[in-house]
């Protein structure tokens, strides 16, 4: 099976859009980050504020990823891949906001193949490495990145008063 990256078109930007801010919400809420009350909100602020020109912000690619399953195959899409550019301390590197592999897609490989996808475009840039976030409460996100080398570089905690 080959999987590719491949920009995503405008006119699915706002139906990622909308599934990212609902995910996001409930992932923030499962967490204990945030109330239920007004997760909706936060992450929509969250989402215009990282995407103030929509696709045309700089530095932010928003991928499907597309999955072929042999050479004359057509390709579907399993899932998105948001990665941005950021610049730290005089040090450019990628980060990704979001993977998400679609549910009927998960456990096929296709996160790992998009990562593999990832680190060439990555390198094309310039970049001096990938980071990310995951979820304390994903283990199997954590495992995986474990997996393609990442390494936890800090841990934030929170007690609720």
């Amino acid at each position: 099976m080959t999987t590719t990256l491949i920009p995503i078109e405008a006119s699915r930007f706002a139906q990622y859009r909308d599934a990212l801010v609902r995910s996001y919400a409930e992932e923030n809420v499962a967490a204990g980050r945030w109330p239920e009350e007004d997760a909706m909100e936060r992450s929509a602020i969250d989402f215009a504020t990282s995407w103030p020109q929509g696709l045309a912000t700089p530095d932010n690619f928003l991928y499907e990823i597309h999955a072929t399953a042999n050479q004359a195959g057509a390709s579907s899409c399993v899932g998105h891949l948001w990665f941005a550019v950021v610049t730290k301390n005089g040090v450019r590197g990628g980060y990704v906001y979001d993977l998400e592999v679609l549910p009927e897609f998960r456990r096929q490989g296709h996160a790992e193949r998009a990562f593999a996808a990832l680190e060439p475009i990555a390198e094309k840039l310039g970049l001096a490495s990938i980071g990310l976030h995951v979820f304390a409460h994903n283990p199997g996100a954590q495992a995986l990145y474990a997996k393609l080398g990442y390494k936890v570089t800090g841990l934030n905690m929170v007690k609720h008063l």
